[in-house]
């Protein structure tokens, strides 16, 4: 390389991507673009010497984004902007120049095979000489020339830096950074030689280009180097970018020797837990404490198992203790063995002499009227008092949500003095959920009922069973049928959960089950539990629940007291008529918390803010009244963290509490949903009847309505109705078409009813699905108002089913049907003869504002529905 370089004041410019040649680098591109063939076939190829040609770094169209547009001002950086590589003009302003470059000499030069598109690829290697600067670019050629000048020092001027104390110690730093780079190299190359010669023989200041360029640095760092040129700079960037290469190769290394290590480190552990034991041995530093197979160990000895469970335990223990904890198996094995020493073999609530009257307050301090369900219980207790290891039944509570059935088996628990656990049954399809996944599954583990008994650490809580009309059952098989074992207390003695595999006494735990409704518990499943029906309450006594349990509650969640809300007991009234018809009392609270919320926005409104100083006199706060004197100090009371929220609030008292009144819960809770006038407003016109229907939720009321237009006698029905109440529409018409002749709807025998007509019934509520036998009263009633043209009286409700012959039978769900009728303000209810019985259970507040009447034919049944009766003949056989 020559020591000076002389520079024809004009350049061929060869376009470059992200890439930056410095001086004394070699490099070799690929030349594709049209421009830049054609500077190498003008320039380089139809020469015989190799001529000298610019390299000007510039960033590509990807990057384009990253560098200054042509309207913004030339930075400190200097980019000079000009026309694009290629010859594509639709980027010739996305393309940004550098305003510095290098000359470069072509070494090599290749010319590739021409393709059939005419297109010429060519190779060419290029050795960098100096650096120069851009004084003006030009592009009216094809290809780009610029007037540059050089950048490279005079002789004199070089000699000046050598004598530089600042460069001499940059070059010592650099030269021992690079020299210990190489030394590095050598254990991995043998090419250190060679760049030894290279440190000992070319000027230091060319020598940190060279380094550099031999590096993978990003494209801000080469411009930053070929921007570099006072010597120093230089030297000091090169020396920072050659120990941060350096420094690299030293964190691959460590990596790599640990990655090894890891490898051999299995092979050689065995070995030295051994010499670790021996060592200990002979110390005699056999330290239990820190030693974790030793504390399971003892942890299993205290766990109080049976006989036939601990030789089991102690036979995988000693297999344990053979194994590695990298095997597959260890931490399964180590898994199995914390759960039988967790487990409560024989550790059990100590149960304390069981009072029967306490147990009383407290079922009724928890929860209002129930007084059949309380007297149950108190049963229950009172057998499990006289004969504490008595084999009592599985009480199932069944109802609608929200009426107390998880918190009844809470207070059970809270009765016995024994904890309480629940299990969540709904949804659950696999049957190993109840007994276990078996271990040679992967991520197996112990059923729900052994899990909860790990999670009390007693063998004799009170286990509730959530939900257990919501199982259901798959591929992976029945749940409802593995409680088969689990609630017969002749086998649950000896249950054996599939994870576990050893046999655990389940007889001493208390289970209690709740549901939804019976229907769906297998009859098998269902003889093992004893039903207590929980029906819904009275609008009486969700006032009362309301005023004692509720609203106490829902002021103590949102940080409120009497003292900031009161809701007074006709408005509670008012939202329970207006608002909910549900059969729990959960809508309620949710309304509830709703007033509770608005009113928690007034108080935080009207909190003050005290400042911290003297001059206070022209406030004027109900806080500030009783603590502030003429020129006295502010007298700040410290609240300590952790009090109770009331405490908190009082600290902040407003002159008057806020009181509900109408307008308020119209503002809050929106208009009325109910207003008590539906069942007139909806019985206008003939063929409308209002039926009493059961479901999930408590009773409903449900309304039939029936119509007639022109077609074949085709009968339609709507409202996602199921197969059995289908069937009671067909009954119903078959019933009135062969009587209605009797019934005055034709004027003689053996005319057709549905002669060139459709009836069309539908149940509203469409999205909501619909089936039972006990609509077939109200379907018959809705077609006998219809054929005759009369209304139905919209005071009065009905439920039943009926024969062929006509005869009513009895149905269930007697007294939520009765308290729905009572919810919506309907006066008269119809009920088949046989269910008399059934009205014991009725609240007697409920049944002496309904009128019942007792039908046992459906004659009976028309009579009662019409204001004037029913419409047969006097002789009719019916």
């Amino acid at each position: 390389m020559a020591d000076t370089v002389e520079l024809p004041s004009r350049l061929a410019i060869l376009p470059f991507k992200n890439k930056v040649l410095l001086p004394g680098a070699i490099i070799r591109i690929r030349c594709t673009s049209p421009t830049s063939v054609k500077l190498v076939e003008q320039e380089l190829w139809q020469r015989e010497e190799k001529g000298m040609i610019g390299i000007l770094p510039v960033r590509d169209t990807a990057a384009a984004s990253e560098t200054p547009t042509v309207s913004d001002s030339v930075d400190q950086t200097s980019k000079v902007h000009g026309g694009s590589s290629d010859s594509n003009t639709k980027v010739q302003n996305d393309v940004h120049w550098h305003n510095r470059g290098v000359a470069a000499r072509a070494l090599h030069l290749s010319r590739g095979v021409e393709k059939p598109s005419g297109r010429v690829t060519y190779i060419v290697v290029l050795e960098g000489l100096c650096r120069f600067n851009v004084q003006e670019l030009s592009t009216r050629g094809t290809y780009h020339t610029a007037k540059i000048s050089s950048l490279e020092m005079t002789k004199t001027e070089m000699e000046q830096v050598e004598h530089d104390p600042d460069f001499i110690m940059l070059s010592r730093q650099f030269k021992a950074t690079a020299m210990e780079l190489i030394s590095v190299l050598e254990q991995k190359q043998s090419t250190g030689g060679r760049t030894k010669v290279l440190l000992e023989t070319v000027p230091v200041h060319k020598l940190a280009d060279i380094f550099v360029a031999s590096f993978e640095i990003s494209f801000e760092e080469q411009l930053s180097m070929l921007d570099s040129v006072d010597a120093k700079v230089r030297l000091s960037k090169a020396t920072e970018l050659v120990d941060r290469h350096l420094q690299s190769i030293r964190v691959a290394e460590k990596i790599t020797q640990k990655v090894e290590g890891q490898l051999s480190k299995s092979q050689k552990e065995f070995l030295l837990r051994q010499q670790m034991k021996a060592i200990k041995e002979e110390l005699g530093d056999n330290d239990d404490e820190e030693d974790d197979l030793a504390a399971l160990e003892r942890k299993m000895q205290s766990a109080g198992m049976p006989q036939n469970t601990w030789k089991l335990a102690i036979r995988e223990f000693r297999r344990l203790k053979k194994m590695q904890p990298q095997q597959p198996g260890y931490s399964s094995s180590r898994a199995y063995l914390e759960l039988l020493s967790d487990l409560p073999w024989q550790k059990a609530s100590k149960e304390h002499e069981l009072d029967l009257r306490a147990a009383q307050e407290r079922l009724d301090n928890d929860h209002y009227g129930l007084v059949k369900v309380k007297q149950r219980i108190i049963e229950y207790l009172a057998v499990r008092k006289l004969k504490p290891d008595a084999r009592g039944p599985v009480l199932c509570f069944v109802g609608p949500p929200g009426v107390g059935k998880t918190s009844l088996a809470s207070s059970i628990a809270a009765a016995l003095d024994r904890k309480f656990v629940r299990i969540s049954l709904g949804g659950v399809k696999d049957e190993a959920d109840i007994r276990g996944h078996r271990r040679t599954y992967i991520g197996s583990m112990p059923g729900r009922l052994i899990d909860g008994l790990k999670k009390v650490a007693v063998c004799n809580p009170v286990m509730l069973l959530d939900e257990i009309d919501k199982t259901g059952s798959d591929v992976r098989g029945d749940p409802a049928s593995a409680l088969l074992e689990v609630l017969d207390p002749e086998q649950n003695k000896t249950f054996n959960d599939h994870y576990l595999n050893v046999p655990f006494d389940l007889s001493k735990v208390i289970f209690v089950a709740t549901a939804n409704r019976a229907q769906p518990i297998p009859p098998p499943l269902l003889d093992r539990m004893e039903v207590i029906e929980l029906p819904g309450y009275t609008p009486e006594e969700k006032l009362k629940i309301a005023m004692r349990h509720l609203i106490p509650r829902v002021l103590d969640q949102h940080g409120l007291s009497s003292e900031f809300l009161q809701i007074p007991k006709a408005m509670v009234q008012l939202v329970i008529q207006r608002y909910t018809r549900e059969a729990g009392v959960r809508s309620l609270e949710r309304n509830l918390a709703a007033l509770a919320r608005a009113a928690a926005v007034r108080v935080a409104e009207q909190e003050q803010v005290v400042p911290l100083s003297k001059g206070v006199e022209g406030l004027s706060t109900p806080l500030l009244e009783n603590r502030l004197v003429d020129s006295a100090e502010v007298e700040m009371e410290v609240i300590p963290m952790g009090v109770n929220n009331r405490d908190i609030s009082n600290t902040f008292r407003i002159t008057s509490p806020l009181v509900v009144d109408e307008t308020m819960v119209e503002k809050v809770l929106g208009p009325p949903k109910f207003d008590g006038r539906e069942t007139a407003e909806r019985v206008v016109t003939p063929g409308i009847c209002v039926g009493l229907v059961w479901t999930t939720f408590g009773g409903e009321v449900q309304f039939v309505e029936a119509s007639t237009m022109v077609g074949k006698g085709e009968l339609h029905l709507t409202g996602q109705l199921g197969d059995v109440i289908k069937e009671s529409a067909q009954i119903a018409l078959t019933w009135v078409r062969a009587r209605a002749a009797d019934l005055k709807l034709t004027s003689a025998e053996g005319i057709n009813l549905l002669e060139g007509r459709d009836i069309h019934i539908h149940f509203p509520a469409g999205a909501i699905p619909k089936d039972g036998p006990s609509a077939g009263v109200t379907l018959v009633t809705a077609l006998v108002s219809l054929f005759s043209k009369r209304k139905v009286r919209s005071d009065t409700a009905m439920t039943g089913e009926m024969t062929l012959r006509g005869l009513v039978l009895p149905v269930g769900g007697i007294k939520d049907k009765i308290l729905a009728a009572h919810r919506y303000g309907i006066k008269r209810v119809i009920l088949p003869e046989k269910n008399l019985k059934d009205l014991v259970e009725v609240p007697p507040s409920v049944l002496a504002n309904l009128e019942i009447l007792l039908a046992k034919r459906m004659e009976d049944v028309l009579e009662q529905a019409f204001d004037s009766g029913c419409p047969w003949r006097q002789n009719s056989k019916l």
